[in-house]
């Protein structure tokens, strides 16, 4: 148990170390969920414009 306690104060850094990392998981969660609803947005948007294609091919034949 003292070997997890002292990785965990990491020196006396600990308490500057976890809440850091803590922070960039954070941000990287947030970033990759911006991330997935624009790429969800963008397929909305070329589903659309390809059904507008196809139906502009349709009405000028």
């Amino acid at each position: 148990m003292e070997s997890v306690t002292e990785f965990m104060s990491m020196g006396g850094y600990g308490g500057y170390v976890w809440p850091a990392f803590g922070i960039v998981l954070f941000v990287m969660a947030l970033l990759w969920v911006a991330s997935m609803r624009g790429w969800r947005n963008s397929e909305k948007i070329l589903a659309t414009l390809r059904n507008s294609r196809r139906e502009r091919e349709d009405v000028a034949e």
